[in-house]
């Protein structure tokens, strides 16, 4: 390692990884540890050492209980680690009496991912997202050893000035939280007039969903060579990218690309990028890219379509895309979900025609812009009869020159 390489990894703060091991849990302990490990390598920090206690109720004061935390202390101790990261939500409280048991900083994994996201958003409206979801996280963990002035003694004659440091903070915070929500208002405003512009001329949008990491860019890449960053890390994407996409069959439509899930999201992001998710909303067929390479893909599609319900996108028409087969075993089938599910390669572009040949599409904007009639399956051919406004059955004979359409009496 050159000396430059090793001044850096010492600047690296180091960090212990803690776990629980508890009943229903979406993902093992293991797995969602690793990925922990990953958020906390993407945040550029060192993960000197791990821990996991197996929890059958949470401790109201410690989260882990004062046993475990001595274990954590002692392994932090031993490995010169800096920071203690939880994989699991912290009350303020719990997060302040770990520190003080610690005797270091203590974070949890909304932390870390509020983190990550700061680094990472590059447009006006995702620092503000960003920045109104940390300070929604924040405004409950203001304490007392932020302030600078502190109220006297009771009694007349002994009372303070005013607001404690304390208590202006915290108005700010809040002042601050209120001009980011107006300005994100102004914001989902103006998109929402763009996304108005854009159904007054019938393309169907399509948005690409998925877990973290599971290809969404590189297939956006591969379809419409859009240039959107991909890299082997976590959230290597947070803002939108809409591109129009002309389908094998002559239809143009709307492709999105949007910001990936991932397992215990944090609510405050989730609520902060409602105006971005509002794409995935709006949208007349989801593409939700599966990572069917990971150990856990089936776990991941359980939490992808949790969040979907979460944003209220969980009644849009779903095609599932198992991606990464070039990944798989020499003559291992992807998992079966169904026949629907279509096997690709977003790197190779194994698989990509059948995924554009599917006609989902004009089916949702069928149904979005008129009234079907008739929907029927023969022999792989699916065939429609709706009502539509004149407008878009022009756009239709547009894109489509062999479409079967009568002209209103």
């Amino acid at each position: 390692m050159s000396e430059r390489a090793q001044t850096t990894a010492a600047k690296q703060e180091r960090a212990i990884l803690v776990g629980t091991e508890r009943p229903r849990m979406l993902l093992p302990a293991s797995e969602s540890l690793a990925e922990l490990a990953r958020l906390a390598d993407t945040a550029g920090l060192v993960v000197a050492g791990e821990i996991v206690q197996a929890l059958r109720r949470v401790h109201p004061a410690t989260f882990v209980g004062a046993g475990k935390v001595e274990q954590i202390r002692a392994l932090a101790d031993s490995k010169q680690a800096d920071v203690a990261i939880f994989d699991d939500p912290l009350s303020p409280a719990q997060q302040r009496n770990l520190e003080k048991g610690c005797k270091r900083k203590v974070i949890d994994r909304s932390a870390l991912i509020l983190d990550i996201f700061a680094q990472r958003a590059r447009s006006l409206e995702g620092k503000m997202q960003v920045e109104l979801a940390q300070l929604q996280y924040l405004l409950p963990r203001l304490t007392r050893q932020w302030t600078h002035l502190s109220r006297l003694g009771g009694g007349v004659g002994t009372r303070g000035p005013g607001e404690t440091q304390l208590e202006v903070d915290r108005r700010r915070v809040r002042e601050r939280i209120a001009q980011l929500r107006r300005r994100l208002r102004d914001v989902e405003r103006t998109r929402g007039l763009h996304r108005h512009e854009r159904s007054t001329v019938p393309f169907p949008t399509l948005a690409l969903v998925g877990y973290t990491n599971s290809g969404k860019s590189t297939l956006m890449n591969k379809l419409t060579r859009a240039g959107v960053l991909v890299e082997d890390r976590l959230f290597a994407t947070l803002d939108p990218t809409i591109r129009k996409l002309r389908l094998p069959e002559g239809l143009t439509v709307l492709l999105a690309d949007t910001v990936g899930f991932i397992h215990k999201l944090p609510h405050q992001l989730v609520e902060a990028f409602k105006g971005t998710l509002e794409e995935v909303r709006a949208a007349d067929l989801l593409i939700h890219v599966v990572d069917v390479a990971h150990p856990t893909w089936a776990e991941q599609v359980r939490v992808v379509e949790d969040v979907l319900g979460e944003i209220g996108a969980g009644d849009r028409p779903v095609v599932l895309a198992l991606n990464k087969i070039d990944l798989l075993r020499a003559g291992q089938a992807p998992p079966g979900v169904g026949p629907d599910a279509i096997p690709i390669s977003a790197r190779t572009g194994a698989g990509i025609g059948p995924l554009l040949s599917g006609r989902g599409d004009l089916i949702s904007l069928l149904k979005r812009a008129g009234r079907v009639i008739e929907e029927y399956y023969r022999d792989g051919v699916v065939t429609v009869t709706a009502l539509v406004p004149p407008k878009v059955a022009g756009q239709l004979r547009k894109q489509l020159p062999g479409l079967a359409a009568e002209r209103p009496c």
